[in-house]
């Protein structure tokens, strides 16, 4: 087949390639239907060469007897080009793919047919800007460029306390919040290429920034922290909304009637995951034990839906507390969207995904890039992990894969680090028969990564070598982010670590002193991961006492720091900087001045 058609990104469902070729050197290119149908793909076409007498004649129509929502057919014939399709982003996604062909076919197209749906309705990203790493308008206006050449739908900024709400100063004062102003200028940039930008804010559990304040303190659930961690320890910080204060309602409405009116999206992600502090002693303890923490939860969540549904929108949640609670997933209130969220490559989103849609509760998948808590990513975690949702969301009948990246940790991972998992993850979402085996490395390159797509991948595979495994993240995280009084994991051996860092040092090195953004935080991401094998060598030896040994882990501590600020401010804003480095700074404070 021509490279052209075996290059295209996500891979379409069907492609016929005939005899002959079609010059791709200028166009005289027509569109039929309404401006409001026809303006995405017209925009999207619109760098192309342009000759009203000798260029290619291309129609791109809208009909009402296309091929369905989304959907599109695309004919190239010697003479001609015709692209059809039922709705505007059907005919957007004929544009993407007529694009790329035309990017890739060195001035001569392939005679073809191409015909192409999605396997999910929404297929889109949520990007965490909330711990701590806000992007500058430029960067989301990029991001939002790529979501739609891999032809993702929709578009989350996940949001504790980084909206600048009125009233509310002092929350985000020092994280250089998303503005109205930016949030419609965006909301506007995405729907002009066929993206939801689709309004997020936490809602329960997560709001650690405002219930730490002393005058938000009176709405936790915990107001003195202290709320017990599946994983072993305690939050110690206030982290839940009080479910039994009518306050919090009235706290909620205020930030929707401030939030809400600046998307034009109908969809709402209200969060409500993780609300770890109704398991411990808290204001609402009496009714925990009276109707159990599940009723608790739920009786919120419908007070939340009520609160979303006045404001004429449908509210999306994450399904990780309710799915502990089976017997109450048929409650769910009717007009509601259920995220069903899981990261590691085994997770149940087979079981999961049966509940929900044996309750009749509309639901999406969500795996992870596996970025974040791993310096560089989990390459094989993530594409096990896209994989399985993709799989079993079809299976089950989701309506949506919405593919999440996270910044806990500090959010010390450069975004390069995760175009792996949006690229994967947008192709499994269009078609996974097509596109399970991708090229992941040459689609990445032809999109985003100019060139640096394999060096990030071997960088994702590091985790590997260093002699254990563990879930959301990686050893070679927590050895460079936490105390020395740590454990190391068993088998983690000084031996293991040098040989990562020696396989690291010949990606870096292969890098170089290459040019540009993603080149920057290649490096970086290979520099964070030397530094965690340099500190692991030093806690496995016992040299870390020694003073010679300390000074030089200072230096290559401050190298990455001042690395670190110098990568996170070619795509984000000051604010939430002094955050993520304050958890480097504690690791170099154990090594003295």
């Amino acid at each position: 087949m021509n490279a052209a058609l075996q290059n295209l990104v996500p891979v379409p469902r069907s492609v016929v390639q005939h005899e002959g070729g079609a010059s791709a050197l200028a166009f005289c290119i027509r569109f039929e239907g309404g401006a409001e149908e026809v303006e995405p793909a017209c925009r999207r076409l619109a760098s192309l060469p342009a000759d009203p007498v000798r260029g290619l004649a291309v129609v791109f129509r809208v009909t009402p007897h296309g091929p369905g929502a989304q959907a599109y057919r695309l004919r190239v014939t010697e003479s001609q080009v015709v692209a059809e399709a039922s709705d505007r982003s059907g005919l957007f996604y004929a544009a993407v793919t007529f694009a790329q062909l035309v990017r890739r076919s060195a001035g001569r197209l392939p005679v073809c047919e191409i015909e192409d749906a999605p396997d999910f309705p929404a297929r889109g990203v949520m990007l965490d800007i909330s711990r701590d790493k806000v992007p500058t308008l430029a960067t989301l206006f990029e991001l939002a460029d790529l979501l739609a050449e891999l032809k993702l739908n929709q578009l989350q900024l996940y949001t504790e306390h980084v909206f600048a709400y009125r009233g509310h100063e002092e929350v985000w004062r020092d994280a250089s919040p998303m503005t109205p102003e930016e949030v419609r200028a965006l909301d506007a940039y995405c729907r002009e290429r066929c993206i939801d930008l689709v309004p997020n804010q936490n809602s329960f559990g997560h709001l650690e920034r405002w219930l730490a304040l002393p005058r938000y303190r009176a709405l936790a659930e915990l107001p003195q922290g202290g709320a017990p961690l599946p994983w072993g320890g305690v939050h110690e910080k206030p982290t839940s909304l009080c479910p039994t204060d009518p306050r919090s309602e009235a706290f909620l409405a205020d930030l929707y009637d401030q939030l809400l009116p600046h998307f034009s999206s109908r969809l709402f992600n209200v969060g409500c995951d993780e609300t770890f502090d109704l398991r411990g002693a808290g204001r609402s303890a009496e009714s925990v034990r009276r109707l159990g923490e599940g009723r608790v939860y739920l009786d919120f969540l419908k007070k939340i839906h009520a609160l979303v549904h006045a404001r004429g929108r449908t509210p999306a949640f994450w399904g990780d507390i309710i799915i502990r609670h089976p017997e109450l997933v048929p409650e769910i209130p009717a007009g509601s969207l259920a995220l069903e969220w899981g990261y590691e490559a085994d997770h149940p989103f087979d079981a999961h995904g049966a509940l929900f849609a044996a309750s009749g509760v509309p639901f999406y998948v969500c795996p992870g890039t596996s970025s974040w808590n791993s310096l560089a990513g989990r390459t094989e975690n993530m594409l096990q992990n896209l994989r399985s949702a993709a799989v079993n969301g079809r299976k089950h009948g989701a309506c949506g894969y919405l593919i999440t990246d996270w910044g806990d940790g500090g959010h010390w991972q450069p975004l390069a680090v995760s175009y792996a998992g949006y690229v994967y993850g947008a192709a499994l979402s269009w078609g996974r028969r097509h596109n399970e085996d991708l090229d992941l490395a040459a689609a990445m390159d032809a999109l985003a990564t100019a060139g640096h797509a394999q060096e990030l991948l071997d960088l994702g595979h590091a985790y590997r070598g260093c002699g254990a495994l563990r879930g959301n993240g990686t050893e070679l995280f927590m050895i460079l982010s936490k105390p020395r009084s740590r454990s190391l994991a068993a088998g983690v051996t000084a031996e293991s670590l040098q040989a990562v860092s020696d396989a690291v040092g010949r990606i870096s090195g292969a890098v170089g002193q290459r040019p540009g953004v993603v080149a920057q935080e290649t490096v970086q991401a290979a520099r964070l991961l030397q530094a965690a094998c340099s500190r692991g060598i030093a806690l496995a030896t016992g040299e870390i006492d020694r003073a010679s040994v300390r000074r030089r882990l200072a230096s290559e501590m401050d190298g990455v720091m001042a690395a670190h600020a110098d990568v996170w401010r070619l795509r984000n804003r000051e604010g939430g900087l002094a955050d993520s480095l304050a958890r480097m700074q504690t690791i170099r404070a154990e090594y003295g001045a």
